[in-house]
């Protein structure tokens, strides 16, 4: 295919046929694919109390088999990290992170004389995701119990093919009906073949790209990748909800002042039409894009990739609190944006 512009320009997202056909089958039937995230497990008396200072949100009040997504803060109330506590018994936790060598530095800064210890659990298990409309039929045509009852965020143990699994109702597309399944790592390979062959009876597939899974769902849906989340505070980037004010946790001395005054900066979320863009998002490279209204810099892009659902560029900026409001237009890098609100779809 001939592109209008020269190549650095392409879009490597709109004209990229196996990343829409995966995508797609995440939105219309069902897609599954290997995304292990990193599993810390926490164990012991004071295992509760101690998650508790680490995270802003209610962790001790889980019931089992229950799980919570949280940030964790550092004592400016920044963002460190955003995980998914799971209570996996009345002493021990799972933390599923992304950045594992982060998470246990700063539990080993604050453990002190506390009763707690943690294990990287990592090589233990595989997790597949199975998302999309289909994706409830998938998984009961492979466990031995049917997940029809199962709420979101709660974590059950089951069987397929008599091999013990834990089944997790919850997803990182944006779906209503998503699950993870948690295979020990000597079954999963074998396990794979099935899970191939059943998707494709249901119209889906397996979803192997990267920027799939870790962007083009995640964004069209308002979700965060941990590097958006680099140097703001939770009331920045609209997770202040469940915090509990009337426990101790790291960084709420910060916090509390950030939400008497107010955050400086919100996110928003835009869109472009022209086919074929050149706007950094952040990376580990660069800040993003800067944002000009009326040649002040009130922001920076986050985030910018494709919504096969929309067939539009879209993406995410972390602005000035009021700069921007849905239906402004901005220039980025020479692109006409609109701001409209940070979910798509």
């Amino acid at each position: 295919m001939k592109y209008p512009y020269p190549v650095m320009y392409k879009n490597v997202y709109k004209y990229d046929d196996m990343k829409r056909s995966e995508h797609m089958a995440v939105r219309k039937t069902v897609g599954w694919y290997l995304w292990t995230h990193q599993l810390i497990e926490v164990t012991g008396k004071d295992a509760a109390a101690f998650l508790e200072m680490i995270f802003p949100k209610n962790i001790g009040n889980l019931a089992i088999g229950r799980e919570r997504y949280t940030t964790m803060l550092d004592e400016s109330g920044r963002i460190i990290d955003d995980v998914v506590v799971f209570r996996m018994g009345e002493q021990k936790f799972w933390i599923s992170t992304l950045f594992k060598v982060d998470l246990q530095a700063w539990f080993t800064a604050h453990k002190d004389e506390r009763d707690v210890a943690w294990e990287d659990i990592t090589k233990d298990w595989e997790m597949y995701a199975v998302q999309g409309p289909k994706a409830l039929e998938m998984v009961n045509a492979l466990v031995k119990e049917p997940v029809d009852d199962q709420k979101f965020f709660q974590i059950k143990a089951n069987e397929i093919d008599g091999l013990p699994v834990y089944i997790n109702r919850a997803g990182y597309t944006g779906e209503k009906v998503g699950y993870e399944i948690y295979y020990s790592k000597a079954d999963a390979p074998e396990q794979e073949k099935k899970l191939c062959a059943l998707a494709e009876t249901l119209g889906g597939r397996e979803v192997t790209e990267f920027q799939v899974m870790a962007w083009t769902l995640p964004c069209e849906a308002g979700f965060f990748y941990m590097r958006d989340l680099r140097h703001t505070n939770p009331f920045e980037v609209g997770l202040e909800s469940g915090i509990n004010w009337e426990k101790e946790f790291i960084g709420k001395e910060a916090l509390l002042k950030v939400r008497e005054e107010g955050p400086g900066r919100e996110v928003v979320g835009f869109t472009v039409e022209d086919a074929d863009i050149h706007i950094k998002g952040r990376n580990m490279g660069n800040e993003g894009e800067k944002v000009y209204v009326d040649g002040e810099e009130i922001g920076r892009v986050m985030k910018i990739t494709y919504s096969y659902v929309h067939e539009i560029n879209n993406g995410t900026i972390i602005c000035k609190k009021g700069a921007l409001k849905p239906g402004d237009k901005v220039l980025l890098h020479g692109h006409e944006a609109t701001i409209c609100a940070p979910k798509f779809i």
